[in-house]
């Protein structure tokens, strides 16, 4: 049975794990949304975690299956929208609707916590693949880009030198905040 819950600092090291295994290195090509392809080294460290998680803009939801970590995601509260990053399904999880759900999890937290009524995110642009996954979830391409953050090892080890980030975006429709203390 699935459950979500949001992040503590005591989730930092299973968070770690649970990324990295599905962006880089050997056990990412189970699953689709592997960069390893693109970028070698770490996804995230415990320094990025915890700085997001002090944050009072961002949560960290995370999903668990029979109290195993299987997905999780990172929303921020922005000027005018949320954004979503960091969106993680477990590599032998993935394919199974886990992905759309996470989503889902994560747009009401902005409309319905927030009272947003749009998302933003950005995708490396060489993962066409992943742009179509969102964009059949509703999210479309702002023409927007922002450059690679080369020369910082705590984004990894970039294997080509045209990386770049895509600006995706979705209309969440009319939001209306829920009552204090609700989640999503």
């Amino acid at each position: 049975m699935l459950s979500h819950r949001f992040a503590s600092a005591d989730d930092v090291p299973a968070l770690i794990d649970l990324v990295d295994s599905a962006y880089r290195g050997k056990r990412s090509k189970a699953g689709w949304t592997t960069e390893e392809h693109l970028l070698g080294g770490q996804r995230i460290d415990a320094g990025m975690l915890q700085s997001t998680l002090d944050d009072p803009a961002q949560e960290i939801l995370i999903v668990e299956s029979d109290a195993a970590m299987v997905a999780c995601v990172a929303v921020e509260r922005r000027a005018g929208y949320g954004y979503v990053g960091m969106v993680t399904v477990a590599p032998t999880g993935q394919g199974g609707g886990l992905g759309r759900h996470l989503l889902d999890l994560a747009e009401a937290h902005i409309r319905g916590v927030w009272g947003l009524s749009r998302v933003r995110m950005t995708v490396i642009a060489q993962r066409g693949e992943l742009i179509a996954w969102y964009k059949r979830r509703g999210y479309a391409d702002t023409g927007e880009t922002e450059p690679f953050p080369y020369g910082d090892p705590r984004f990894g080890a970039p294997k080509r030198d045209d990386l770049y980030f895509t600006i995706l975006e979705k209309p969440l429709g009319a939001a209306s905040p829920l009552a204090a203390g609700d989640q999503p």
